[in-house]
């Protein structure tokens, strides 16, 4: 493998995006004008410190010679890893406040580069975090606050799509590669990996896997699972790869202890993907219903008549007219078809049919469809809307405000939902009234399987003032708690890191967290890796 210089656009260490796209201090100091008239509270957007001002603690250890030429201890490299792109200490972020920073960034280039870090991590018992790009909810890669000292590995040099099968349609992939590189990188093949997180742009091919993350289709092949061919990784005991196979009844499967491991027993160098033409025939339509209850009888309809659409997603009253302007009584069921090599009118016409029969309202004219001639289906109208309003745009207007909104998602069976919708919505009222004083909440699927929806909660907490980050905590705690209690799980697709170990420590069986806990000893027996993750050490 050739030796790449470490040079990269800089991401922005407090909003989601670039530095080059974060908004200027007079653009924020206008937006808190802005709320301040809307909420009857005054509100000032703090001046944010560049990484270079920060005041850091001094690195605990000290990086060898021989590792110095892809190390480094600068402000901004350690800054950066030390929180998620988006964190419950979002606001310490924007104040400077970093008590804990990791002590060395870590850039290896080659197979041998890495494994030179590693082994010098766990000679000098320094713990290891492995880093995708950092845009983890659940404090995944943040440094553990026992440790004394740490060093993240950064993958971003290992970024190639280093071999594609177009018979088997598979492509072997490195693990650090943002989403947009992957995709640019088959496009002129002809292919498409076509997993897109709403993380999509500042995410890795390793993070997916780590992390199991859930992408672009809503039913179907859902989660990065699905498209895992192979594994590698190393682990500070050596080289961990699994045979190339479409499938194997071969034993448990070494893949799955892989695939969302949370960098606990190893670094994710590559894997082969299965990949898939890319799709040209499409259908797209945004159903209208009178009520939330007959919107999801519907989508569960539609996922247990087995059509797999791409898209089915529903949005509840709320956030159709947040999201999709709408009138706010409406719910929108939001279903699409795609093919690389067939017309997708007879799917479309099957859904629309049961969701009619379900009090589904749509005319003929706004089933949008594409037969290979590249007419817009999904870019227009409330689903258009809907599609604009999804994807993250940086953001950052509201940083340093104090303001309390994030997301919960998880997953239920179908006879459940209805009383496990009702409760949870219940928790999330108390605790936005108790932290708060109000709030709102609002609920939409985004994966939908014939047994069961996930549904994708979003909350906003009126400004009350005080330690915004310890606020954040207790909603999410509080309704976190109840999901786990009610039989749901603690995270369909955000992964488990520090933040849901409690309630994940109780949704999964003891006896498992014991054989996981023999299998790190196997790979990693001085418990370097992200200790605290999943298991303790």
């Amino acid at each position: 493998m050739t030796v790449k210089p470490i040079d990269r656009r800089r991401r922005s260490r407090w909003i989601f995006a670039y530095e080059d796209e974060e908004p200027t201090h007079i653009e924020r100091v206008e937006h808190a004008a802005k709320l301040s008239a809307e909420l009857g509270v005054e509100l000032t957007a703090p001046q944010i410190p560049t990484p270079e001002d920060l005041e850091l603690r001094p690195p605990r250890v000290k990086i060898p010679s021989e590792l110095a030429s892809f190390c480094s201890t600068a402000n901004y490299e350690r800054a950066i890893h030390s929180y998620s792109s988006y964190c419950l200490n979002h606001e310490a972020a924007i104040r400077g406040d970093y008590p804990n920073p990791v002590d060395v960034v870590a850039h290896p280039r080659t197979d041998d580069e890495l494994e030179r870090v590693l082994t010098w991590a766990s000679d000098k018992n320094v713990v290891a975090i492995p880093y995708g790009a950092g845009s983890s909810v659940v404090d995944g890669i943040n440094p553990p606050s026992e440790a004394d000292a740490v060093v993240t590995i950064d993958m971003d040099q290992f970024d190639q799509v280093l071999e594609i099968d177009d018979i088997s349609r598979a492509a072997r992939i490195q693990a650090g590669v943002f989403g947009p590189h992957l995709e640019n990188q088959l496009r002129p093949h002809g292919f498409t990996l076509r997993h897109f997180p709403q993380s999509f742009a500042l995410s890795t091919l390793g993070g997916w896997i780590a992390t199991r993350s859930g992408g672009h289709y809503a039913t179907n092949q859902t989660h990065i699972d699905d498209f895992v061919e192979s594994t590698r990784m190393i682990t500070p005991n050596g080289w961990w790869e699994s045979r190339r196979l479409p499938g194997s009844g071969a034993g448990p499967s070494p893949d799955r202890l892989v695939i969302g491991s949370e960098g606990t027993l190893g670094i994710i160098t590559e894997a082969w993907m299965r990949i898939q033409a890319r799709p040209s025939f499409r259908a797209t339509a945004g159903i209208a219903f009178d009520t939330w209850e007959a919107g999801y009888e519907a989508t569960r309809r539609i996922a247990q008549a087995k059509l797999w659409p791409a898209n089915l997603r529903i949005l509840d009253p709320q956030l159709a007219q947040s999201g999709a302007g709408l009138d706010g009584t409406t719910t929108l069921l939001i279903v699409g078809f795609e093919s690389a090599e067939l017309s997708q009118r007879e799917q479309m016409s099957a859904a629309v049919e049961i969701a009619r029969d379900s009090g589904g309202r749509i005319a003929d004219d706004e089933i949008l469809v594409d037969d290979g001639d590249g007419n817009p289906t999904g870019r227009v109208g409330a689903v258009g809307a809907w599609r604009d309003a999804f994807i993250p745009k940086g953001g950052g207007l509201a940083a340093g405000l104090g303001m309390v909104g994030a997301t919960i998602e998880t997953a239920i069976t179908w006879e459940r939902w209805p009383e496990f919708d009702y409760e949870v919505r219940s928790a999330f009222r108390r605790v936005l009234d108790e932290e708060c004083g109000g709030g709102t909440v609002n609920c939409r699927f985004t994966h939908v399987y014939t047994d069961g929806p996930a549904p994708y909660y979003t909350y906003a907490g009126a400004y009350k003032g005080g330690d915004s980050d310890a606020q954040e905590r207790n909603i999410k705690r509080a309704v976190s708690d109840a999901v786990e209690r009610l039989g749901g799980t603690i995270t369909h697709h955000h992964a488990v890191g520090r933040l849901h170990r409690p309630q994940y420590d109780r949704q999964r069986p003891d006896l498992f967290a014991e054989s996981l806990r023999a299998a790190k000893q196997a790979v990693d027996p001085k418990g370097i890796l992200n200790p605290g993750v999943l298991i303790d050490p």
